[in-house]
């Protein structure tokens, strides 16, 4: 038996967006952590799930330094130092773990951004996610600064005299905020119960905005593994003993400090605005957000048909709307009066297909001369591929050929150049919007054997598509694969788009297998009106 070929269909659609330089990065780091973490602990895997948790670790120290905080101009720093110093451990294990656990947020968000960027995961149907995802960047920012500003030491002065004149730039304001800072007996303890406010108030704002970001989202990952937990906080704990947190002296309007630790995760823009540059970071920041809100609309490429849904089909057994990865599918009362029935909402669909995969009446052994279904992709009906999948086995077995294999993949996973010998290959958009009857009806139709090839599930272009196709080919999930299919004849591998040589190989491997077998003892495909096989 000759090594297997992938004959492909030619794709409706353009190639995937994220197939560029920075995407191949992204995932050339992201498989080399797998190797050394494994894919369910990789961090790069799980950044907004990191950055929940590193919220909560921040709140947590946050609280405990609320509690010895001194809110009065007097007591401010003093407070601080007690915390720091007289507690023993603790107090500077909490403070310098709330100090780093702050500046690895700022770092998970940044990269989390410039992942999705590279991966080309901001347009369409995630762009509601990635507009939602600016605000937050701020608000880490202003709650950052709020509590520099808190410990009053030389380093708050710098920041706090950095941001009036920051302010001060702005149309309304004016020097006057300066002499705040620089002139005696101006500071009260007023400003330090308003300061605290702000430092609660805005990482509050905060959590509602993050909040906000995942509302898009089907089961929103907002914990990370366990392992990553432990390797977040090992790492932090690690940090804060090699590099305690300190304070420099105490604010002194007289005195100038000629050294300052900068913070660049929170205060990167103030040697900029201290050196007389406020109205360029104002500008810069100003085009700094614009570009992120307008990224999703800048070369956009046109969005495919979103799902569709025929009421005539529904029988509104909510599958789709449990298995939608974003929120796109809801459950309304049926136009006829009888139960519920599925509604797209078509600003929200990725068009990923598993929904299709999912609903009961996508089975291929339905009668009719073309398969309509309960909710389709109007731009790759599931009907197109039944009817590629009889017309490719039929030209096949007509011509006299051993049985073939058929191999259905995930466009956005591993692909094989087609060489044109006894296999026979299709892809869709997800691995899971393949309804598991089709293996059956590829069985019975004539192919000698049937392999799915989804992309592993911790790297599913569409979220849950390849853990939802691995659940229903292991029959766990609903549409089950048939207990009646046979074991030996089908195959579900997964595979990235960087394991095609290893996808090729396992289905050479798989080819060979299967020349060693009986012929199938299934009866052949018929199509009924219930859409139940029929077994001969």
């Amino acid at each position: 038996m000759t090594a297997a070929a992938l004959v492909q269909t030619p794709l409706p659609k353009p190639a995937p967006e994220h197939a560029g330089a920075a995407a191949a990065f992204v995932r050339r780091a992201e498989r080399a952590l797998d190797a050394l973490c494994g894919a369910s602990a990789n961090p790069l895997r799980q950044l907004g799930a990191i950055g929940f948790y590193l919220f909560w670790l921040i709140t947590a120290t946050g609280i405990w330094l609320y509690v010895f905080f001194d809110t009065s101009l007097a007591g401010a720093w003093a407070s601080v130092e007690h915390l720091t110093h007289g507690q023993g451990r603790l107090g500077g294990a909490m403070r310098s773990l709330h100090r780093y656990a702050s500046d690895a947020f700022v770092a998970v968000m940044a990269i989390h951004a410039l992942r999705e960027w590279a991966l080309g995961r901001f347009r369409g149907h995630r762009r509601f996610s990635w507009i939602t995802g600016v605000a937050p960047l701020w608000l880490a920012f202003a709650s950052g600064v709020t509590g520099y500003w808190l410990v009053w030491d030389e380093l708050a002065l710098f920041v706090g005299i950095g941001t009036t004149e920051w302010f001060g730039a702005l149309p309304g304001f004016g020097p006057s905020l300066v002499r705040n800072f620089v002139a005696d007996g101006v500071m009260s303890d007023r400003f330090f119960s308003l300061m605290a406010f702000l430092h609660i108030g805005v990482p509050l704002a905060l959590l509602a905005a993050m909040w906000v970001h995942v509302q898009r989202l089907t089961r929103p990952r907002t914990s990370p593994a366990r392992a990553a937990q432990a390797w977040t906080f090992a790492a932090l704990v690690a940090l804060s003993a090699a590099m305690p947190a300190l304070s420099m002296p105490p604010a002194d309007a007289a005195r100038v400090a000629p050294v300052l630790p900068i913070d660049w995760f929170y205060l990167a823009p103030y040697p900029a605005i201290t050196a007389g540059h406020a109205a360029l970071v104002w500008w810069t920041c100003a085009a700094l957000t614009f570009a992120l809100l307008a990224a999703p609309w800048i070369g956009a490429r046109r969005r495919p048909a979103a799902a569709r849904v025929d009421a005539a089909n529904c029988n509104g057994c909510s599958r789709c709307f449990a298995d939608c990865p974003y929120e796109a599918i809801a459950m309304a009362p049926h136009p006829r009066g009888r139960g519920l029935v599925a509604v797209v909402a078509e600003h929200a669909c990725a068009s990923c297909g598993i929904c299709v995969g999912a609903c009961p009446s996508s089975t291929p052994f339905r009668s009719g001369e073309r398969l309509v279904t309960g909710i389709d992709l109007p731009g790759e009906p599931i009907d197109a591929l039944r009817a590629r999948l009889e017309s490719g086995l039929a030209g096949v077995i007509g011509s006299g050929a051993a049985a073939p294999v058929v191999v259905l993949g995930c466009r956005h996973g591993a692909r094989v150049e087609a060489d044109g010998e006894r296999v026979l290959a299709w892809s869709v958009p997800c691995a899971a919007m393949l309804p598991p009857s089709f293996v059956e009806y590829a069985l019975r139709a004539g192919a000698g054997g049937v392999v799915v090839a989804p992309c592993p599930a911790e790297d599913c272009e569409f979220r849950f598509g390849a853990r939802w196709a691995l659940e229903r080919f292991a029959r766990a999930r609903e549409p089950r694969l048939r207990a009646g299919v046979p074991a030996a004849r089908v195959r579900v591998f997964e595979a990235a788009r960087e394991d095609t040589t290893r996808l090729r190989e396992r289905i050479d491997a798989f080819v060979a297998e299967l020349s060693h077998l009986p012929p199938p003892a299934l009866a052949p495909a018929r199509r009924t009106r219930t859409g139940d096989p029929l077994h001969g």
